[in-house]
C-alpha cells in the first residue's frame, strides 16, 4: 500500500510526503515515485498520523456488558481513529491476577477491532506479586484506584500504596482522589440533589490532597507514577514542581475536562457529564488550558466508561459517574486544532508518540520507518454535527450530541490494511494484542 501526498504530522515537524506500506509496516517515508503498490491511497488535502492510542479505557467486560463490551468498545475506538487501546481493571471481577488478565485477552481475540492491552489492578490483597504480574504478556502495567472505587481495587491508605509501589518498576497510572474526603462530604447533599453538587461533594481539595500524596509517594519510593484525569487548577503547579525536583511523573488530561465548563454544563447536561473526577467550573477549566499550554500534561486519554441512558437518568447521587469518550477523543482534539487552541503537533505528541513510550508498547505511536502501519487520515477542515446515530458505543448516547466538530476521521490503516475506508467500517475485526517491552 502506499499513501500519496499526505501532510505526515510527527510531535516535532509536518511535510507533505508519500507513506509506502508492506508486510504491515512502514517502509519508507518521503518522495516515492518508484514505489508502487497494488492499493494506492490520494492522499492530498488530507493530513496523515499515527494510529491513536488511548490509554485509559473502560470497556465493562466482563460482567456489566449491557453498558459496553469489548467488540463494541473497540469498534467505537476504532471509528475515531483510536488505533490502540489500554482498558482499565474496574470490571466484574475485576482485573486483579493472571487468570482475569488472560481472559480478557482471550475474549479480546477475534473480536477487537482495534489493537489492545488490559492494566492489572492493585489490591492489598495482591500487592506483593505486582511485580510479577506487570510483566504478564497483554499488559501495560499496574492500575491504582486511590478513589472512586470499591471492594479490592480501592487502595486508599498510605501504608497499602507504597507496598504497591515498592512492588514493581513499571510506570503505574492512578486515580488521586482523597477517599476518606469523599465519604465525609456526602452529608452535605442538599435536600433536592441535583449533578451540578458533584464537583462540590468531590471538590478540588480531594484531587489536590491525593495528588500531594502520590507525588511524595513516588518521591520516596522511586517508582514513575502517571496520574490521570487532571481536573483542578490545583494540581498543575504540583506536578510541575515536581518534575522540576526529578520525580518521575506524568499527567493525563481528559478532552472533556477541556471542553466542558460545569458553571453550564451541568443545567444544559445533568448527569451526561457526571464523572470521577468531576468536570468542574469555568476556572478550573482556564487552569488546565493553561497548564496544556505549559507543558505540563503529557497525554490525551479520554477516559472512556459508558452507562446505559436508564442508569444516567437515574436521580442524582443515585446516577453513575461516567461517560463515553474514546469514539469523540480525536474529533474534540481535531476541533481544538481548528479553533487555534493548539497545533496537531502537540496532539500527535500526546496522543500517540507519549503514550507508546510511556507505556513502552512495541511498535506503535510513530509515523516512521519500521513502525506498525497504523495510520489514520483526517480531513482537517471538514466540519460536521455529531448525532446521536453517529455513536458506536453500547450505551448509544454521547454529551457531544448535536455539537458540532471540525476535523473528520477519512480512513484508518490498521497493521497495513484498511480498517475505516472514507468514514465506513470493513467488516473484519483485526486488532491485536499490544506487545509491552519490559525493563
Amino acid at each position: 500500500m502506499v499513501i500519496r501526498g499526505a501532510t505526515v504530522v510527527t510531535g516535532t515537524h509536518s511535510e507533505v510526503a508519500d507513506i509506502g506500506i508492506q508486510g504491515g509496516k512502514i517502509v519508507a517515508l518521503g518522495s516515492l515515485a518508484d514505489f508502487h503498490a497494488p492499493v494506492e491511497i490520494a492522499g492530498a488535502g488530507l493530513t496523515a498520523i499515527p494510529g491513536v492510542i488511548d490509554t485509559q479505557v473502560h470497556f465493562r467486560e466482563p460482567g456489566l456488558e449491557h453498558k459496553e463490551d469489548l467488540e463494541s468498545g473497540t469498534r467505537a475506538a476504532l471509528m475515531g481513529g483510536v488505533t490502540s487501546i489500554l482498558e482499565m481493571p474496574n470490571t466484574h471481577p475485576p482485573t486483579v491476577s493472571p487468570q482475569m488478565l488472560q481472559d480478557k485477552l482471550d475474549r479480546a481475540a477475534s473480536r477487537a477491532w482495534c489493537h489492545y492491552g488490559f492494566f492489572v489492578g492493585a489490591s492489598a490483597e495482591n500487592a506483593d506479586d505486582l511485580a510479577q504480574f506487570e510483566n504478564l504478556p497483554g499488559t501495560p502495567g499496574i492500575k491504582i484506584f486511590m478513589g472512586s472505587s470499591t471492594g479490592p481495587l480501592l487502595v486508599g491508605d498510605d501504608e497499602t500504596l507504597e507496598r504497591v509501589l515498592r512492588s514493581g518498576t513499571k510506570r503505574v497510572a492512578v486515580h488521586a482522589e482523597d477517599e476518606p474526603r469523599n465519604t465525609a462530604r456526602k452529608s452535605l447533599i442538599s435536600e433536592h440533589p441535583h449533578p451540578r453538587e458533584h464537583p462540590f461533594l468531590r471538590d478540588a481539595e480531594s484531587a489536590r490532597l491525593a495528588t500531594e500524596r502520590i507525588i511524595r509517594l513516588s518521591q520516596k519510593t522511586g517508582r514513575q507514577v502517571h496520574i490521570l484525569h487532571i481536573s483542578t487548577g490545583d494540581e498543575p503547579p504540583l506536578i510541575q514542581q515536581a518534575k522540576r525536583a526529578g520525580i518521575p511523573i506524568t499527567a493525563e488530561v481528559t478532552p472533556q475536562h477541556l471542553y466542558f465548563n460545569g458553571d453550564e454544563a451541568y443545567e444544559r447536561l445533568g448527569s451526561w457529564v457526571q464523572m470521577n473526577p468531576p468536570i468542574r467550573g469555568a476556572e478550573h477549566q482556564a487552569a488546565l488550558w493553561r497548564a496544556l499550554a505549559d507543558g505540563i500534561f503529557d497525554v490525551f486519554g479520554s477516559d472512556h466508561a459508558p452507562h446505559t441512558l436508564v442508569e444516567k437518568q437515574l436521580l442524582y447521587p443515585g446516577s453513575p459517574s461516567g461517560m463515553p469518550g474514546v469514539q469523540t477523543l480525536l474529533s474534540v482534539l481535531l476541533t481544538f486544532c481548528h479553533q487555534g487552541r493548539q497545533d496537531l503537533k502537540t496532539l500527535v505528541r500526546m496522543a500517540c508518540e507519549t503514550p507508546a513510550s510511556l507505556y513502552g508498547i512495541v511498535g506503535k505511536g510513530q509515523l516512521a520507518v519500521g513502525y506498525d502501519a497504523d495510520v489514520v487520515l483526517v480531513d482537517p477542515h471538514r466540519s460536521y454535527q455529531f448525532e446521536r446515530s453517529m455513536v458506536e458505543s453500547k450505551c448509544g448516547w454521547s454529551p457531544y450530541e448535536g455539537d458540532t466538530f471540525t476535523g473528520s476521521v477519512e480512513h484508518v490503516i490498521l497493521g497495513g490494511q484498511w480498517a475505516v475506508r472514507s468514514g465506513e467500517r470493513l467488516e473484519v475485526a483485526s486488532g491485536r494484542q499490544l506487545v509491552f517491552n519490559h525493563p
